[in-house]
Formats: C-alpha cells, structure tokens, sequence
C-alpha cells in the first residue's frame, strides 16, 4: 500500500468502497477487524477538516510504507521502532514536517488504542524534534506594496473585480484562504449599519469580523457585476469557464494561489508571495498603525498572541542608524 492509494479513505464515508478495509494499509489491516475499523474512523469521522487529513493520511502512509518494507506487525511497534523512523524522517524533511508526521501517527494510535485496536501507544513517549520559531517565514508586503498590488488590478472584467475581492477580503479581515474559499455569499451580510464577513475556520468555527469599508467596496462592486446578490447559498467566490465568466464551481486553493502569482508577476512584486501573504500583511499593517497584538489576535481568530506576533513583521527591518551603534 503506497501514500497514492489512501483516496477512499481521506474522502468521505460515502465515498469507501464496497470493501472498507481496501484502503487501509497491510499495517493495519493485518492488526485484526478493529484496527482496521478505527484507522477508517479516525480518517473519515473524527478529522473533519480535510486539509488535515490529507496532511495526516500521507504521514500515516509513509510510516505504514516504512513500517511494512521491514515485515514489522502492528503489535510489534514499540518506542525504538517509532523513534528510529523518527530519526530517518529529521535526515529528509524539515523539523515542522517532521513534528507534523510525529503527531499524525501518535494521534492515530491513540485512536486505536481506544477502541481497543492496540494495547499501547509506542509513539507517546517518543520526543519529535526541538522547534522554536520566534520569526515568521511567510513573505509579507509593506502597506504600499500591498496598495500597488490592488491599484494595478484592471477591472474591466469580472475575473478583474473577483481577484481584488479576494485580495483585499484577505487583507482586510486577516483571513486564511481556506475560509475565504469556504464563503457563501450570504456569508458578507449587513448587521444593522455595517456589513460584515463571515469566515468557516477550522474544527466548523465561524468566525465574524466586520468589513472594512475599502473590502466592502471590493465585494459590492464583485457582487453586482457578477450578478450575485440573489443567489446567498452559492459560493462567494467562484471559477471562470472558458469564456471567462463565473462559473457555479466554488474555486480551491490551487485557484487563488495562481491567481496570486499572477497578479504579483503583473504588478511587479516577487511571485515568491503566496496565499498567507495577506493575512500577514494584513496584520503587519494593522500593528505598524498602532494596532494592539490582542485585537489582531481577536481578527485573525488565533489562539495564542504567540502565534499573531509570527504574522507581526514590524520588527523585521534593522536600520542603519541601529548598525552604526557599534563603535569600535
């Protein structure tokens, strides 16, 4: 069974075959009716988001693969077995990589375990590898790189007027694309005298922040010439057919990512940003302009200031005047 096999699985109960267990690795599958059962249920019923188990059901496929090529059985895994697969992932990914595939594999065995599919978990008192990160890594644009970028959006055309929505939606409300890509367009609605924007987070959250007034004038202008207002249960922000008109279909990450490069390419900017660029931007602009970390952490729906401040890239030029400090 490879990573490449796992798509029954990772999809929806409706979408397993007549025979369940034909997903599930040799692994599990040879551990008896109940591991097998549980491995299904930890993929299908109890991570509902599917970013996650994605990311899960390919750590997961890669131990069983590495687990299986050894002729090892389930209830011969114990700590050494673990932490000597551990230390051959820290020699070929990255650390985070590394604690991500730690935890997706702990956490399924912690599911068998359970139900009763394991005695133990070998993988509880196996240590990933130390990760401190005290400066964020996504590419951030200062407030006029992010001001030139939305100028330079013609918008002649709807696919023009749908790009600078998204742009400026996650901009302005700090959100993950994941949750933008989620809204229906009942999901920007008026409460009282201000229009708000409702986003699907992740765990089935919503979280409601108000619009800003330059995002509400994207998604006015968006909604208007795309002919949308009437249809609140479709999707916000949709695909274009060949023609380049919208389309019924709700359009993914890999939409928005290309549409990004695109859009940077054209202005100028380095292709290099992507997807988080704007939730960090957003944020970076809002603490430049005397925001507090504890509201941007209430924007951006973190659940630790600790993580808002990697988004928070105030601090990240040094300037010459500190340089020539050091006299010698």
């Amino acid at each position: 069974m490879t990573t490449d096999d796992h798509g029954a699985i990772i999809g929806s109960s409706s979408q397993l075959s007549a025979d369940p267990t034909a997903g599930v690795p040799t692994l599990f599958r040879d551990g008896g009716e109940n591991a097998s059962r549980r491995f299904i249920e930890f993929f299908t019923a109890n991570i509902r988001n599917r970013n996650t188990r994605e990311a899960y059901a390919r750590a997961v496929y890669r131990f069983a693969d590495w687990c299986e090529r050894r002729r090892l059985r389930l209830h011969e895994l114990n700590p050494v077995v673990v932490a000597l697969y551990i230390e051959q992932l820290m020699r070929e990914l990255s650390t985070p990589s590394v604690k991500q595939h730690l935890a997706a594999i702990r956490m399924l065995l912690d599911y068998l375990v359970v139900g009763q599919g394991m005695r133990f978990n070998p993988a509880t008192s196996v240590r990933g590898p130390k990760h401190v990160v005290r400066r964020g890594k996504t590419p951030v644009l200062m407030p006029d790189q992010a001001r030139h970028l939305l100028d330079s959006i013609n918008t002649g055309a709807i696919a023009d007027l749908r790009d600078r929505a998204i742009i400026g939606t996650m901009v302005f409300s700090f959100a993950r694309v994941s949750a933008l890509i989620g809204m229906n367009v009942e999901d920007y609605y008026p409460d009282g005298k201000r229009w708000w924007i409702r986003l699907h987070e992740k765990g089935g959250k919503l979280h409601e922040v108000p619009a800003h007034h330059a995002a509400e004038a994207y998604l006015d202008e968006y909604l208007t010439a795309g002919g949308l207002t009437g249809n609140p249960k479709t999707p916000l922000f949709r695909s274009l057919d060949q023609r380049h008109q919208l389309t019924e279909r709700r359009m993914n990450r890999g939409d928005v990512l290309r549409m990004i490069k695109r859009r940077a390419r054209g202005a100028g900017l380095p292709d290099r940003i992507g997807c988080h660029t704007f939730r960090a931007t957003g944020i970076t602009a809002y603490m430049l302009n005397g925001g507090t970390l504890e509201h941007a952490q209430q924007i951006s729906a973190h659940s630790s200031p600790s993580t808002t401040k990697l988004y928070d890239r105030t601090n990240d030029q040094i300037t010459l005047d500190e340089i020539e400090r050091i006299l010698i």
